[in-house]
């Protein structure tokens, strides 16, 4: 296992992804002494993102709104547009 601080990973993204691609290292990139991510190589099996399982439970469930609909305002309500910049 390797550890990196956020400009290394930055600096020596290639060469971290040649080590866990052809010598299955595990790299850990810090920041502040805190391990913020790992590279790894993908486990097999797994699902990928968009990859989800079917739920046999959901199956046959209809939703009122599509996933991808904007939520509603009341969902939100100490929301201001901008007030995090």
């Amino acid at each position: 296992m390797i550890t990196v601080n956020t400009h290394e990973a930055k600096t020596n993204l290639s060469k971290l992804l040649t080590l866990v691609a052809e010598k299955n290292e595990t790299i850990k990139i810090c920041r502040n002494g805190k391990v913020m991510a790992e590279l790894v190589q993908p486990r097999s099996g797994k699902a990928s993102p968009g990859e989800l399982p079917v739920i046999p439970e959901l199956t046959g469930v209809i939703f009122k709104e599509p996933a991808e609909a904007p939520l509603p305002e009341e969902f939100f309500p100490d929301y201001t547009p901008g007030g995090d910049e």
